[in-house]
């Protein structure tokens, strides 16, 4: 749901930083190796539930609470591997004709995006059931995964020319709607906890618009600034759906209050023939240019937070720490920020705490001995005697290409069933869906044959 890529910060010897679908965890990847942070008491500390050497990862995703890591490394970055963390073993791992952009994680499906396609894999078992063949160019491997299994719905970019966003259902395999939520490409997208909803920031990045994942219609139009056009780096719903957060390359980071209560009374005042003020103003507006009156509609900033510098990537959530709103910034540099959300418009956000996440000194949970620090065969999490387990029960397969028509006439060329240029291999094992759930040992994994 919320990787960075791009990778400036690889060569520039910087932290990937991740949260986890519901922000209680945060996943951080140096070059020496990974960690895996607890976030319910961050306030005071953050600690460590776990470390291991690894090579250098490109990307790292945590299925929620669960020991499931999904890792690619710089070493290997067209295999995926699905690890145990807990039980330091490879679940199974699977290669791409090309390099892995992005990998999206919930309990009922896992994407890879490459820049041309998409592979949606029931977690379940990690079989491909579906490929999403000819997408519009995406090297940013932009795309987004709804955290419900209910409404569990992918976006990815419709257009590489104009800001569409094309929603996916992911379980019921069919393109559900096309929404036209921006005049130029799309930069940023993200889902809300429950899926119905959709927030899309573009190239431009000086609005955020809000939109119904369902039917497409505009909920919330946010403006970010008037200045200056900025690169919108993150966006990212708080688990109440109340409040959204986006980062972007200057120094600033925004929180707007989604407030529908006020939304659903506006447009019942707009069909109010009899409210004088209403009718003056629907006058007025109507002499003003679109764009003029869309700039009076447009939500501000609920509050902001300003960081010591800009150009610095930063990932950002609102998560709710013992009972109390935070706001989350985990930044490349190095540091996560922990800032409290005021109850009033306008007001200061406070700085709580800020961790450095260099630092080796982080206290750390002893899971059976796991943070051993053991450098594990070039796969994070593998132990050297597992890393080869199932190499036998490996292979690919194609499916029959078929159009999947999108709404507004672009299309993409789909898959369904097959790997469609996806190998995989894997130890076979019946518990493997019992640790998508939790942290039920594994005893093996699933067959990708």
């Amino acid at each position: 749901m919320m990787s960075l890529l791009g990778r400036p910060d690889v060569d520039a010897g910087e932290v990937f930083v991740n949260f986890n679908q519901n922000i209680t965890s945060l996943a951080v990847a140096t070059s020496g190796g990974y960690s895996l942070y607890s976030l319910g008491s961050v306030d005071s500390t953050l600690d460590k539930i776990y470390h291991t050497k690894s090579d250098e990862l490109f990307l790292i995703e945590r299925l929620f609470e669960s020991s499931l890591v999904a890792i690619v490394s710089q070493r290997a970055p067209r295999k995926l591997k699905v690890c145990h963390f807990k039980k330091q073993s490879e679940i199974c791992n699977y290669s791409y004709a090309n390099t892995i952009l992005a990998v999206k994680l919930n309990r009922e499906r896992l994407i890879v995006c490459l820049e041309e396609s998409l592979y949606i894999h029931n977690i379940q078992d990690m079989k491909v059931v579906h490929t999403i063949r000819d997408t519009p160019c995406n090297p940013l491997g932009l795309c987004a995964l709804s955290s419900s299994s209910e409404h569990c719905y992918l976006a990815y970019p419709g257009s590489v020319t104009s800001g569409e966003v094309q929603i996916f259902d992911a379980i019921n395999l069919h393109a559900k709607t096309m929404i036209p939520a921006h005049d130029t490409p799309l930069a940023a997208i993200a889902f809300s906890p429950s899926g119905t909803e959709i927030a899309t920031a573009s190239e431009r990045g000086t609005v955020i618009r809000v939109f119904s994942s369902q039917d497409g219609s505009r909920l919330f139009e946010l403006r970010r600034g008037l200045k200056r056009c900025v690169s919108i780096v993150s966006l990212s719903f708080s688990n109440c759906s109340e409040y959204l957060v986006s980062s972007s390359n200057t120094e600033t980071v925004h929180i707007f209050r989604l407030d529908r209560s006020a939304a659903e009374t506006a447009d019942h005042g707009k069909q109010s023939t009899d409210d004088w003020m209403g009718f003056l103003s629907k006058t007025v507006t109507s002499y003003l240019p679109t764009q003029v009156t869309d700039v009076f509609s447009q939500g501000r900033a609920f509050a902001s937070v300003s960081l010591p510098e800009a150009g610095v990537r930063r990932m950002c959530a609102i998560a709710t720490i013992q009972k109390q709103l935070r706001l989350l910034i985990a930044s490349q540099d190095g540091y996560l920020y922990v800032y409290s959300i005021p109850s009033i418009e306008g007001a200061e956000c406070q700085l709580i705490k800020r961790h450095d996440l260099r630092l080796e000194d982080h206290y750390a949970m002893d899971i059976k001995g796991l943070n051993s620090g053991v450098s594990i065969g070039g796969a994070a999490g593998v132990p050297p005697s597992v890393a080869g387990a199932g190499a036998g029960a490996s292979g690919s397969a194609d499916g029959k290409s078929t159009a999947t028509d999108k709404p507004g006439g672009s299309s993409s060329s789909t898959s369904g069933g097959g790997g469609g240029g996806a190998s995989g291999s894997g130890s076979a094992g019946a518990s493997y869906a019992s640790a998508v759930k939790g942290d039920e040992p594994v005893a093996g994994g699933p067959s990708t044959t």
